[in-house]
């Protein structure tokens, strides 16, 4: 049954003044085959975006698709996953057939079993291959109405689908008022504004339904209206039935307050006994008419019936479609609500409690809606409801459970814990705001000693946006002394790391970063600990790096099946430029989180690990940076995905070159003005990007000055230990710019900062960077210590030394010696994709008068990052469903990729992609068992 304003929004069967809205979304649907896609529908409250939604339901239903619909209510904002519910509600039947740690995720997220600490993304992914399942039978339309006030895990898990539906036989259709987001990323959403409908269609919509009204008062709706369905609507009835008026008033008022008045006139005539089903009905958080009669018996005082329901429903302002009700439209709810005294608000709010029983959360939800003042019992209740919903998985539920909790708290401290916890959730679902607002409600409340240390922790790891200044990380310090004097060690180190990374990403002065590293000397740990050497590394890189890389030496690569402190230890390889041990120690933390579905530390995981890899001259998009850059995005990660987006364009400048400025750096620039405590960390990457990116062009000038910002100490641009890691790439444009001597005072000052022990990514730098920059007398050993030093098992830095040697011979007039490194040079930086070093090496041949060379095909060019990734797991052995598993994908998506690489490789199966990869440099290894 429609509710009565879609009806009558239509004469016969035609919805008028939408023509051109429906024909643009049945083109949409009759498409589908060809593209899925996610359309936003976006207008006014009363201005037809349910009406339009339900027209395109019924075509969709008469041309062969399976319908699946949800409709966001105002009083179920605050129940996890009840939107995702309506949704899949008729494919639960198929939910036996998911793999076990999908089906387990779902059914918990439902309470329908008793799985605990479920992860959100295998719900998610258990969501998106129910729907994409049924695409495969017949083509889906999901309608997501009122989105805006649907529950936030929902939310979640229907913007990760819509991500993922690009290739499959699904349209996303929601709804929304205008100014709000219905998921993060609407970006990804095309987009379509409503608007009134034209003076013609408003007025047959208004005589439809009021044929009698006055001219006067005709033209006055029609006027005031301005082509609002709703408002033509009820503003015709209620004036002709005479239960409305105008007054002058009503020109100053909204009209979203004017359609409540007019609502609330049309329920003031109902009988004391409808008037209760209403008043219930306008606050639940159901959709059962059962649970809103019973409860309405308790608030009237008297048995009630349906018959006693019926003159809401004939009034429009119910609407029932079997046992399940609901509200005809959101504003009737509002307009109830803000009519309704607060006293006759508790009241019912007491008798659904009373009612539902059965549901202890929905219970105290209630219960604490019926109380006016605080009441520990009902806080302490909530917060249980809070743990019920972090273990389904419903982590934006916990954080909003717990602040309800944190309000009903009598007792200060208790109330700052709760609003603490809160915190926590929203700083693991990476709302930083949300986080933001929460500690300055919590800054001067009276905090426990150990809640005192949980808002410094939650300072300390904020490092997307939190300051650098000096006074503030001292401040975590002294919190961090505090802690370990009372034996807190975990917290003594949690603070310590949240410092550590805080001066990493901007540097606050040499004393600020020995304090850190002595107080962590003050705490009983072992010397090997790995959070120990994470604050070694984030604070010293250079001072405390030969201790860091004896210490990491002692350490197997999975860290002894810990993949916590195997990204500790990952992180103080990176810090400290060992980069193939951050390599080795970030692939198990990477493995373990994909197992797991962390989606938000895995993007972490890989963003680091892209620039390890960048760094030993691994350029492959499709390893690490580019998952970073989607997953980061995906979970709202601004500093992390920035991190990627500099990886993803320095790794486009070695392989393809580009000549303007990249829009992926110009992104990552946005977000460090935006963070300024990782303004310097982002923007030496940056810059690094712009030198490499110039270099491959041969424009030396252009690559000195965007490198040369990175040694400045007063330039935003200057990082302590990433200025090391560049010194190469800087040598090559000074000695083409002439400026090698200002280069070897940089040089000289770099061997002082690297010390006796330096790591293998300073080793690399130094020898490179002193043969680049020697004079002719001593260069020929310098050039030959480079390419049998450090770089020697390094293909990308060996051949840049090559590059490098062969130039410098045929500078020397030694034509025909320069030849060989030069050809070496080029045969490496072909091989492994580098297609601009291998023109320059190229280009130095010609000038020594050989000719002829052709850059070899590679087939692995055509695929994309993520096609790269799937074939490479497929090669391994893994099923569909197990690689959609692991790239958060679902298996139908992954057989379409497969469809589409096997020809860009030349094979026929899955048997054959093992070796076309290895014909074309990849080494495909044996999958690690992870599902």
């Amino acid at each position: 049954m429609l509710d009565s304003v879609n009806v009558n929004m239509t004469i016969g069967q035609r919805l008028l003044g939408r023509d051109d809205e429906l024909r643009s979304l049945f083109g949409h649907l009759d498409l589908v085959g060809a593209r899925g896609r996610a359309i936003w529908l976006v207008g006014e409250p009363g201005v037809g975006k349910s009406a339009l939604l339900v027209g395109v339901a019924e075509y969709a239903r008469s041309v062969g698709f399976t319908v699946l619909t949800a409709r966001g209510s105002q009083s179920e904002t605050h129940l996890p996953f009840a939107g995702l519910h309506q949704v899949l509600r008729p494919l639960l039947p198929r939910a036996d057939r998911l793999p076990a740690v999908q089906r387990d995720a779902l059914l918990a997220c439902f309470a329908m079993s008793d799985s605990a600490d479920v992860n959100p993304f295998f719900t998610f992914l258990a969501v998106l291959e129910l729907i994409v399942d049924s695409a495969g039978l017949k083509p889906v339309l999901v309608c997501l109405d009122d989105v805006h006030w649907m529950d936030q895990p929902s939310i979640d898990a229907l913007a990760f689908v819509t991500r993922r539906i690009a290739g499959e036989r699904v349209i996303v259709l929601c709804t929304s008022r205008t100014g709000t987001l219905p998921f993060a990323d609407a970006h990804t959403i095309e987009r379509m504004e409503l608007d009134g409908i034209d003076e013609a269609a408003s007025a047959a919509l208004l005589d439809s339904r009021a044929p009698h009204l006055p001219s006067p008062m005709r033209d006055r709706v029609l006027r005031e209206a301005r082509g609002n369905p709703l408002a033509l609507l009820e503003f015709g009835a209620a004036l002709e039935s005479g239960r409305y008026a105008w007054t002058e008033l009503d020109e100053d008022l909204p009209m979203t307050t004017r359609l409540e008045q007019a609502f609330a006139a049309r329920a003031e005539h109902l009988d004391p006994a409808a008037r209760a089903v209403l008043t219930i009905a306008a606050i639940d958080d159901g959709d059962d008419l059962n649970d809103v009669l019973s409860a309405a018996e308790v608030l009237h005082g008297s048995p009630l019936d349906r018959v006693a329901a019926q003159p809401a429903f004939e009034h429009g302002l119910l609407s029932l479609v079997g046992e399940r009700y609901r509200i005809a439209h959101p504003l009737v709810g509002s307009a109830l609500r803000q009519a309704m005294p607060l006293a006759t608000r508790q009241r019912a709010h007491a008798a659904l409690a009373r009612v539902l029983a059965a549901h202890p959360d929905r219970a105290v939800w209630h219960r604490a809606s019926s109380v006016s003042g605080r009441d520990e019992q009902i806080a302490a209740e909530l917060e249980q409801a809070a743990d019920n919903a972090q273990r389904r998985g419903a982590v934006a539920s916990a954080a909003a459970w717990l602040e309800r909790a944190a309000a009903l708290s009598p007792d200060p401290q208790s109330q700052a814990a709760r609003l603490l916890s809160a915190a926590e959730l929203g700083y693991q679902l990476g709302r930083f705001g949300q986080v933001e607002q929460i500690k300055a409600q919590v800054t001067g409340m009276p905090l426990r000693a150990r809640d005192r240390s949980r808002l410094a922790w939650l300072e300390g790891v904020f490092h997307d946006g939190s300051t650098g200044e000096p006074a503030e990380v001292r401040h975590l310090v002294d919190l961090a002394r505090h802690a370990a004097s009372t034996q807190d060690f975990d917290l003594s180190m949690q603070l310590l790391v949240g410092a550590a990374r805080r001066v990493w990403w901007r540097d606050p002065g040499e004393a600020v970063r020995h304090e850190i590293v002595v107080a962590a000397q003050q705490v009983a740990l072992p010397a090997s600990d790995p959070r120990l050497l994470a604050i070694y590394a984030l604070s010293e890189s250079h001072e405390q790096g030969p201790v860091v890389i004896e210490q990491l030496a002692r350490w197997p690569a999975d860290a002894d099946g810990r993949p916590d402190l195997a990204g500790l230890l990952g992180i103080a390889a990176f810090c400290t430029g060992d980069f193939r041990h951050a390599v080795a120690f970030l692939s198990t933390p990477v493995q373990e989180l994909r197992a797991q579905g962390r989606m938000s530390l895995l993007a972490e995981a890989l963003a680091i690990r892209a620039w390890a890899e960048i760094y030993l001259g691994v350029f492959d998009v499709a390893s690490s940076a580019d998952e970073a850059m989607r997953l980061a995005d995906e979970t709202g990660q601004s500093l992390w995905a920035a991190t990627a987006r500099i990886a993803v364009a320095l790794i486009d400048a070695v392989r393809g070159g580009w000549d303007t400025r990249h829009d992926l750096l110009s992104e990552a620039e946005r977000v460090a003005l935006r963070t300024p405590n990782a303004a310097s960390s982002l923007l030496a990457g940056v810059q690094l990007a712009r030198g490499i990116a110039e270099l491959g062009a041969n424009r030396h000038e252009l690559a000195y000055g965007e490198l040369r910002r990175v040694f400045l100490p007063a330039d935003p641009a200057f990082q302590r230990m990433q200025q090391l890691w560049t010194l190469g790439y800087l040598a090559d444009a000074a000695v083409r710019t002439g400026r090698r001597g200002e280069a070897r005072t940089m040089l000289t000052s770099m061997e002082q900062i690297a010390g006796a022990s330096p790591s293998t990514g300073s080793i690399i730098a130094l020898e490179y960077s002193r043969a680049v920059l020697a004079d002719r007398a001593s260069a020929e050993s310098l050039f030959q210590a480079a390419m049998d030093g450090a770089s020697r098992q390094l293909p990308w830095h060996r051949a840049r030394a090559e590059l490098a040697y062969g130039s410098w011979l045929r500078r020397q007039r030694r034509v025909v010696e320069s030849r060989e490194p030069l050809r070496a040079a080029r045969a490496t930086f072909d091989s492994v994709g580098a297609r601009t070093w291998a023109q320059r090496a190229d280009q130095e041949l010609r000038a020594t008068g050989e000719r002829g060379w052709q850059p070899t095909s590679n087939p692995r060019e055509l695929l994309s990052p993520q096609e790269t990734q799937i074939a490479e797991l497929a090669a391994q052995g893994l099923s569909n469903r197990e690689i959609g598993q692991r790239l958060f994908l679902s298996h139908r998506t992954v057989s379409s990729h497969l469809y589409r690489i096997f020809p860009k490789l030349g094979v026929a199966s899955r048997g054959q992609l093992a070796d076309a990869l290895t014909d074309h440099g990849y080494q495909v290894s044996p999958a690690s068992s992870v599902i």
